[in-house]
């Protein structure tokens, strides 16, 4: 087996971080000046031995050291998509700094076999003052291309951004997907042999995604060339990379096969997510007034959090009090800023509205053959009925939900937004409890 290109052997990064004394201790005994001048002759002598050791120089007279990455070990292969994953603070971007030669490492070592193209952050590179034809041969000279080389893709270059009738404008009236996609498009045509993208490609329309992602696929499969990729995406990850490397806390936590560690950090990122949340009193508006139904829970019978194209299982708990007909139930999500954004109702299917003719528990479960909202966060509303309009409990974004990228999404997904909510059908059961007498009733789709 030929050397790797990239190869990095106990990889770590420290930064120093500066505090003052606390200003407690310091408010609470007023410092003599032996005091003063004892700190600031301390705080010399560190700075001075900084100085003579080549390490950085750091104000204050408190330091603490901050490990943002500790013995990282990976390599990757000629032609290789390596895709990099973990939470916000796991290390990613310090990680590809590191392999941009924009920072050094404190201990380790990296091997890189080729030239380096980086895509860190939305215009990095570019003069906002130049237009962007200017910008095409800056950023390509610093990416380390000859003039003509930049002029044999230029062309190309111009027809991927698709910024043909800006090309004589300044980058700095530019929005911020134009930048990307100028950004994007010079460094993907330049034929570095190692190309280096961060999540930047998320401010992109989802069009532009899959174009980036096809491009993507074409330089590591087609051209041979080796690609690192950092996303929140796990559609990119499993669908785009060869193997997955997994994050925590500056560690490697697991790499290997890109299905396989991604169905871990989704298992993790579900852990202490609950799965039955139960309703209170006050979680109801002040006008209900009919008391004969009320929902007491929902629970999660789907593993949390649920994933965008994945099934959807959840059952809502309640209890009839007193005699009740024509129960119908409906279940909505609203996203972030309060819009109805999807709403499965059982009204709109027909022979499943149900009759109680006592008092007892029951529920009513819902089964969703796959999520169509996009990733985020949701509110959930839970109203059952009594004929067509009547209310008989409302629960209004009494609990939150997250949807997060499924394994099959390639792209970021949009929300649904039409104006009250688009409705879908999805398949009801009714599950009495505590009236043996009463029939189950089962609804399923009507496509």
């Amino acid at each position: 087996m030929s050397a790797p290109v990239i190869s990095a052997e106990n990889l770590s990064k420290s930064y120093r971080l500066s505090q003052r004394a606390n200003r407690a201790a310091q408010l609470s005994t007023l410092p003599t000046l032996r005091d003063v001048l004892g700190r600031r002759l301390r705080d010399g002598a560190r700075k001075a031995a900084d100085v003579v050791r080549g390490r950085q120089v750091v104000p204050g007279n408190v330091i603490e050291e901050f490990w943002a990455l500790r013995d990282v070990n990976f390599e990757v292969q000629e032609g290789e998509v390596l895709g990099i994953i973990g939470h916000n603070g796991a290390g990613k971007s310090t990680l590809l700094k590191l392999l941009s030669r924009i920072t050094e490492p404190t201990r380790g070592r990296i091997t890189l076999r080729g030239r380096v193209a980086s895509l860190l952050e939305v215009g990095t590179g570019f003069h906002p003052e130049l237009t962007g034809r200017e910008n095409i041969f800056l950023n390509g000279a610093i990416l380390g291309m000859s003039r003509a080389e930049i002029r044999r893709k230029f062309d190309e270059i111009v027809a991927f951004a698709e910024v043909e009738h800006f090309l004589d404008t300044p980058v700095k009236r530019y929005s911020s997907g134009m930048y990307v996609r100028l950004a994007f498009a010079v460094a993907a045509h330049l034929e570095p042999e190692i190309l280096v993208v961060d999540e930047m490609l998320a401010v992109g329309d989802a069009e532009f995604q899959q174009k980036c992602l096809g491009k993507m696929d074409e330089v590591s499969r087609r051209e041979g060339r080796t690609v690192l990729v950092v996303s929140h995406n796990m559609g990119v990850i499993t669908a785009l990379c060869d193997k997955a490397l997994w994050l925590d806390r500056g560690r490697t936590h697991e790499q290997g096969e890109p299905h396989l560690v991604v169905d871990h950090y989704l298992a993790r990122a579900a852990a202490g997510q609950q799965q039955f949340i139960s309703v209170a009193e006050d979680d109801r508006p002040a006008w209900l007034r009919d008391d004969r139904l009320r929902c007491t829970a929902l629970e999660w019978l789907s593993p949390l959090p649920l994933r965008n194209g994945g099934p959807v299982h959840l059952r809502v708990h309640f209890e009839t009090r007193s005699p009740v007909s024509g129960v119908s139930a409906r279940v909505g999500f609203d996203d972030i800023e309060g819009a109805r954004v999807l709403t499965y109702h059982m009204g709109d299917q027909d022979g499943i509205r149900r009759d109680f003719g006592c008092a007892g528990q029951s529920s009513l479960e819902l089964e969703i053959d796959a999520c169509v909202l996009g990733p985020g966060v949701y509110s959930i509303n839970i109203a059952f009925l009594s004929g067509k309009v009547h209310t008989l409990d409302f629960l209004d974004r009494f609990t939150q939900m997250e949807v997060i990228v499924g394994p099959e999404t390639l792209a970021e997904v949009a929300h649904m937004n039409a104006p009250s909510g688009v409705r879908l059908e999805g398949k009801w059961c009714w599950r009495a409890q505590a009236t043996p007498y009463e029939v189950v009733a089962v609804a399923g789709n009507r496509r």
